[in-house]
């Protein structure tokens, strides 16, 4: 069965950081592009950042020069380095990405199953 295992989440202070991990389980599926998401209580879910398979970046406007997502085609993991952490990146953080693998005939999209990020100010 294939999973998206997100890490990394946890309580920071205002103006720190966190290094959020996104694996595919299982060393024959590949990620191709990836994204980061986030839903605050009691709002939508929305685009932090994605990255193309080319490696093109885009950023939602309020984390740009704060966040970085980058991915390793070795380790098949996506990452989203935030620093300068503010109280509104407080979250759930969910990790999107499409797979690839021999055995499927087209890629394949799936979600993770959400890390909180909680900024405390």
């Amino acid at each position: 069965q294939v999973q998206l295992v997100e890490s990394g989440g946890g309580l920071v202070q205002a103006g720190g950081s966190l290094r959020l991990s996104c694996a595919a389980s299982g060393s024959t599926f590949s990620i191709n592009a990836g994204g980061w998401y986030r839903q605050a209580p009691g709002k939508q879910r929305e685009l932090v950042a994605t990255i193309s398979r080319g490696g093109t970046t885009n950023y939602a406007d309020s984390v740009k020069g704060r966040f970085t997502i980058s991915k390793s085609n070795a380790k098949n993991t996506v990452y989203l380095q935030m620093n300068s952490l503010k109280p509104e990146d407080t979250a759930v953080y969910y990790c999107n990405a499409q797979l690839t693998w021999t055995g499927w005939s087209y890629p394949r999209n799936y979600w993770g199953q959400g890390t909180q990020v909680t900024v405390s100010s």
